[in-house]
């Protein structure tokens, strides 16, 4: 008995007619966005209390170019590496096994965290009330002299007036270097924290000392986790130098901003002229962030999981090809 073979031929299906999923609430907000910029940008232009011409004879003169270096970029600068460099060192001491260093690391942190900056600069501005000169020597030689029968011993080696070295600018770095260590401490320690330690205790089976293991091992990778952050505390930092008429330090870009705005009886154009210079110095700071995130993000993320996945299809299509090759 013969059996017929029967041929069945599936039917093509047909094509999907996809229908693009609409969106109405993004043109609403488009079109309330589009709103609110023409009717900014018809105020920047129309109204006159803004006085361009006023802003922009007045913003670049001498004194205000004075106070963006000195006291603005200067200050920002010396601030920010103090801070970095002395938060390192508290958040080493807030992780050592050593309990007093713990202890008093913690309490560094507590305390300038706590304390509002301007409350910090007006109290670094008259440290002078407390010690108006600083001697140094052996302490109590006035009263060890009273004890052997000598009147107005005098055991110091050297001293100095506080005026000559707590100047506005000292006491403006003080204030801001010590707060902004407190918080770069809980930054770093959080960055030391995001390493695994298994890599530590690799490197020590390796026969390294713990600071070598936390310069070469720990730092380089926590160094992903701290850079964001330590980009925010560096604009902070930046906007943070207007609080330095607390001290009083008259060489700052505000402080002259605002000086002019008070002589001409023109304080909001100074006022605008401040945003737009702090606005300049801030897009500075985000691009040099860019940056620094993408050098230190190297190996992680998305970017390296694109680049081991195109490595990979890259080997398959070698290997498959040498393996056709050897057939052949």
């Amino acid at each position: 008995m013969e059996s017929e073979e029967v041929t069945t031929v599936r039917a093509r299906p047909e094509p999907i007619k996809a229908v693009p999923v609409r969106h109405p609430g993004r043109w609403v907000a488009i079109a309330v966005l589009a709103v609110l910029a023409a009717m900014f940008v018809h105020v920047l232009v129309t109204n006159e209390q803004f006085k361009w011409s006023f802003m922009v004879d007045n913003m670049f003169r001498p004194p205000i170019i004075e106070g963006l270096l000195r006291g603005t970029v200067l200050m920002t600068v010396c601030a920010m590496v103090l801070g970095v460099s002395l938060g390192v060192v508290v958040a080493v001491m807030r992780l050592s096994t050593n309990p007093i260093l713990r202890v008093v690391s913690w309490l560094y942190t507590w305390v300038f965290r706590a304390v509002p900056r301007l409350v910090l600069l007006a109290v670094c501005g008259n440290l002078g009330i407390l010690w108006s000169r600083i001697e140094f020597g052996v302490p109590f030689d006035t009263q060890i002299g009273q004890l052997f029968g000598v009147d107005n011993l005098q055991l110091r080696a050297f001293g100095f007036t506080s005026r000559d070295v707590l100047t506005g600018f000292v006491a403006g770095l003080l204030g801001l270097a010590l707060s902004e260590a407190a918080y770069m401490a809980e930054i770093v320690r959080a960055g030391i924290q995001s390493v695994d330690d298994g890599q530590s205790e690799a490197a020590s089976a390796l026969g390294m000392s713990r600071g070598q293991i936390l310069r070469r091992i720990v730092l380089p990778q926590a160094m992903r986790v701290i850079i964001p952050p330590t980009g925010n505390e560096t604009i902070a930092m930046l906007k943070d130098t207007s609080l330095l008429l607390a001290v009083p330090y008259s060489v700052e870009l505000f402080f002259q901003l605002d000086a002019v705005g008070k002589r001409t009886f023109q304080i909001f154009p100074m006022y605008v002229a401040a945003v737009l210079w702090y606005l300049f110095l801030t897009s500075i700071l985000l691009v040099g962030q860019h940056f620094l995130e993408r050098h230190f993000s190297k190996g992680y993320g998305r970017s390296e999981r694109a680049r081991l996945r195109l490595r990979t299809i890259t080997a398959e299509q070698g290997g498959g090809g040498q393996g056709t090759a050897g057939a052949v």
